[in-house]
């Protein structure tokens, strides 16, 4: 039997219907708990009416006895019996003589309310993960206000007021267990839930505001996290605030030209603000000629696209490499790889467009999969700088990387388990991310669809 919400009598798991004067009858012995009712109670609570000499009621106790008939046969039906074993008789003695009185007697596995008080009383003395596990499913019982009924009335107060009271125990335990777990986003609903139905409640708006400054502080420099809709997939996309080179657990992407030039005299071939100067001066303490070195030992096996002639490129590296070029190269323990998504030319200026940036990320996504060691992948908003991708601003530039991911996940299931997209903070005004929201948003209604 429900009734933590609206009354709801089942046999064997299937509701049974009964007319609303015998469900106010189950209600108000419900709320008696176990003890009898006598006919002269009923009588006032159910049908609302007064006491009269006994030569004068027995229509009325008719009527008691025909809803009782009603729900004993329905809580016993097809027994001889009719339920007499549930609902009782009794006769109890009172100043006014003899008296009958009815006890509805039910299992603790058979009424809500009771195993919802069992499940609480368990959870409260439980070490924190039984606690949660028990106390969440204890509230999963609840429906809405226990005998909704009756809601208001004098004999259902005290069993209301008791459930009510239990219900805001558990749910302050649950709160503070999940947050002991270390799990404060699963007790912030519960948290919201309290807050609302208790405005003046000072103390839980104190716990509720406190939970959301943990989830905040949590977050972090963290702007977006989605894992990957795609199925089998456990990859998270992340785009967070921050400098790429402090991404010590990643390892990480720097965009190159088609020459991979490193050489930063002057400013004339590559800026001393570029990602490829920081990785010299962060990465290899200012020793490019071992950077260099690496780099031209990965290119090896890559077959160049041309060479320039000193008189047409007087500075910089003049063997060029097919666009979208990736080169691993190993520092202390992660990778970097070095992708060319431009084209230097022999002016010293880098230009790309989307086409070849698409082209990069396809080829550093499949030597991450092959190189990678399984560990999270930084990437800078790349196409953003000095050898910027002209057809795209910044949002999209996020977004073409986020869905040139997803779809390498598709190829690669092994891919990494986090794609890390690292923004300065001085160029985050200047960057939409809803192109990036737009994305995941069309890829849970495209799966919904084909579902």
């Amino acid at each position: 039997m429900k009734v933590l919400g609206p009354v709801q009598l089942e046999v064997d798991g299937v509701p049974v219907r009964l007319t609303p004067l015998t469900v106010r009858l189950l209600v108000r012995l419900v709320a008696a708990e176990g003890e009898a009712v006598p006919v002269r109670q009923l009588r006032r609570d159910v049908w609302g009416l007064a006491d009269e000499p006994r030569h004068l009621d027995q229509r009325n106790r008719n009527e008691v006895q025909k809803r009782v008939l009603e729900l004993r046969r329905a809580l016993a039906p097809g027994q001889d019996s009719a339920g007499t074993h549930v609902l009782r008789t009794e006769q109890q003695v009172t100043v006014q003589g003899p008296e009958t009185a009815y006890r509805l007697v039910l299992r603790p596995e058979e009424l809500d309310s009771a195993r919802f008080t069992a499940i609480v009383g368990e959870a409260l003395l439980a070490p924190p993960a039984t606690a949660a596990h028990r106390l969440a499913e204890a509230l999963s019982l609840v429906r809405g206000r226990p005998l909704a009924e009756v809601n208001g009335e004098g004999f259902a107060a005290p069993f209301v007021r008791r459930l009510t009271t239990l219900q805001d125990s558990a749910r302050r335990e649950l709160v503070r267990v999940q947050t002991d777990l270390g799990r404060p986003e699963l007790a912030l609903p519960v948290a919201e839930l309290m807050a609302h139905e208790h405005p003046d409640d000072a103390e839980a708006a104190r716990v509720l505001d406190a939970l959301r400054a943990e989830l905040r502080a949590r977050h972090g420099a963290e702007l977006l996290r989605h894992r990957v809709p795609l199925p089998g997939q456990r990859a998270d996309v992340v785009l967070v605030r921050g400098d790429l080179f402090d991404q010590a657990d990643c390892n990480l992407v720097i965009g190159f030209s088609d020459t991979f030039d490193t050489e930063t005299a002057e400013d004339l071939v590559i800026s001393r603000e570029s990602l490829q100067s920081q990785l010299v001066d962060r990465l290899f303490a200012g020793r490019r000629r071992l950077l260099d070195d690496r780099l031209r030992a990965g290119l090896r096996a890559v077959k160049a696209a041309g060479t320039e002639t000193v008189r047409t490129k007087p500075l910089g590296r003049r063997i060029r490499y097919p666009v979208g070029t990736t080169v691993m190269v190993p520092v202390e323990g992660r990778r970097v790889f070095a992708t060319a998504y431009s084209r230097l030319g022999n002016d010293l200026v880098a230009r790309s467009n989307h086409l070849d940036l698409r082209l990069s990320l396809e080829n550093l996504w499949a030597s991450v999969a092959v190189h990678g060691l399984f560990k999270p992948v930084a990437v800078p908003l790349i196409g953003s700088g000095l050898a910027r991708v002209t057809d795209l601003d910044r949002g999209q530039l996020a977004a073409l990387i986020v869905d040139s991911f997803i779809d390498a996940c598709g190829r690669h299931p092994a891919l990494t388990p986090e794609l890390r997209i690292v923004i300065l903070p001085q160029e985050l005004a200047r960057t939409d991310l809803a192109p990036v929201e737009q994305r995941f948003a069309d890829l849970v209604l495209g799966l919904r669809a084909a579902d």
